[in-house]
């Protein structure tokens, strides 16, 4: 079943609001649209970057019905937090469902030779704030997202321009968060996601990358690295 069966099949409809991610796809705000309900959006904790559950319990009104949980870069969100969170408000947790158009979940081969090569990348790369596990998660890399320390979005954007133009290819992950969307503008401010919409970076970690590659990922981005300011412990 898909996000907004679920929220059907929950008894989701119109005059609801339900949680969801700003720092994500607008899949989840659009499935909560589709049922009639209202989208509120909620901070993320900026080491997992999915739903922070102290934001998500701020951001519970009478009118609050369910929370969205995203996994987000192959991230768990911290569900059991999440779930004492609905638990306590008397609200469901309905995980997203990745739309049919979302990238399937790949073999454990696969995830395994990405895990090995983001350890390789954490071991070696400097100048960037390599992406964190929370203690207890089991991280798959569905994509390797670093952070590109300095004064925001131009720095991160010149770093990934000098990447592209020494072959190696990157991507901003989210480039605009759902609540600055013209279909969900809101005017509020989540901190959290705002910084990572101007600092993070999608590096290559893909299952079939070769040693050569991976080597030529961390001589690249460290060369680049010495031009940028190194972000405080």
């Amino acid at each position: 079943m898909g996000t907004v069966e679920l929220l059907r099949a929950a008894g989701v409809g119109s005059g609801d609001e339900v949680i969801v991610p700003s720092y994500a796809t607008a899949g989840p705000a659009e499935a909560v649209r589709d049922v009639g309900a209202r989208p509120v959006f909620a901070d993320i904790d900026p080491y997992s970057f999915c739903l922070d559950p102290a934001s998500v319990a701020g951001a519970v009104t009478s009118r609050t019905a369910a929370i969205v949980p995203v996994h987000l870069f192959g991230h768990p969100a911290d569900l059991a937090a999440l779930q004492a969170v609905a638990d306590e408000r008397g609200l469901r947790l309905i995980e997203h469902a990745p739309h049919e158009s979302e990238p399937e979940p790949e073999s454990d081969d696969a995830v395994l030779r990405r895990r090995a090569h983001a350890a390789y990348l954490d071991a070696r790369l400097s100048g960037v704030v390599t992406p964190a596990v929370a203690p207890g998660a089991v991280h798959r890399y569905r994509s390797y997202v670093v952070r590109v320390p300095g004064n925001g979005r131009p720095d991160r954007d010149a770093f990934a321009r000098a990447l592209r133009g020494r072959g190696i290819g990157c991507r901003v992950p989210v480039q605009t968060p759902v609540h600055r969307l013209p279909a969900f503008r809101r005017e509020l401010w989540l901190p959290e996601t705002e910084r990572a919409a101007g600092e993070c970076l999608a590096l290559p970690v893909q299952a079939g990358m070769s040693p050569r590659e991976l080597h030529r990922l961390v001589a690249v981005c460290n060369a680049l690295g010495g031009l940028l300011p190194v972000a405080a412990a």
